[in-house]
């Protein structure tokens, strides 16, 4: 069979064709990625997740709901910010006027009215309540217990049989330990055996036991801590009242009194 000199011709340059075609389009890709690659190499990171990758951390101060972590005194419990706007109260919140002032509270939250809502705030000092929030932190400022929560400050005011909205202390961020003996003075109290049924923690053991003495003393006019009960009279009788007093105040708070 003979193979002309045209045939030879066109087997060669079938192969060629081919490579060059191929090698044009090699180039034409180069060409199109060529932005994209020197940037990459601008930019090793760019494009591609940094090694142990993941997703954002939630923040920890904040719940799902977006209530912020009151962490002070490892008081551990979340509120809304201040400032918060809700359309409605909460179903059990209680009315309390003062200065003028309407507020809701509800769970340890205060709320004022703000527009056709109720806006979270912090209450003015001298506003009274009779129950402490839920949730609350006993601390101690010169061997006075403050009941602390929602950055909101408490105190027992024996006049009023209620607990007060005060100022911070001015020493707020150190506070002192709870006094070994809550009993101001002891004298009466050491006769009282005291079981806390509920598991009081021992600051509020020494807190209830500061705020029944108020009490007691209010009620009785027995004070153990002066020279015969500060009474004239019938000291015995007066100091019997005294415990008595002790006694219904403790156990109303969850004690089993001996």
């Amino acid at each position: 069979m003979r193979v002309t000199l045209t045939a030879r011709l066109a087997l060669l340059a079938g192969p060629l064709a081919l490579g060059w075609a191929l090698q044009a389009s090699a180039d034409e890709r180069d060409h199109d990625h060529a932005p994209a690659r020197q940037h990459a190499e601008q930019h090793p990171g760019a494009g591609r997740p940094a090694d142990g990758a993941r997703a954002p951390a939630v923040r920890r101060d904040v719940d799902a709901r977006g209530q912020v972590l009151d962490g002070r005194y490892n008081h551990g419990h979340y509120y809304p910010a201040f400032g918060t706007v809700r359309a409605s109260l909460p179903v059990d919140y209680h009315p309390y006027y003062h200065a003028g002032g309407r507020y809701y509270f509800s769970g340890g939250i205060w709320y004022a009215p703000r527009g056709p809502g109720f806006v979270v705030v912090r209450p003015p000092a001298g506003l009274v309540i009779t129950v402490l929030p839920p949730y609350y932190s006993t601390v101690w400022f010169g061997g006075i217990p403050y009941y602390y929560a929602d950055d909101v400050y408490y105190t027992w005011q024996p006049a009023q049989n209620g607990y007060a909205v005060v100022d911070p202390p001015d020493n707020a961020d150190q506070p002192s330990a709870a006094p070994q003996d809550s009993g101001p003075g002891g004298g009466a109290q050491d006769d009282l055996i005291i079981y806390p049924k509920n598991g009081q923690s021992n600051d509020q053991q020494a807190a209830d036991r500061y705020e029944c003495h108020n009490w007691a003393r209010g009620q009785t006019g027995f004070d153990p801590t002066q020279a015969g009960g500060g009474v004239s009279g019938d000291v015995d009788r007066a100091r019997n009242n005294y415990e008595r007093a002790m006694s219904a105040c403790l156990q109303a708070r969850g004690y089993q009194v001996n």
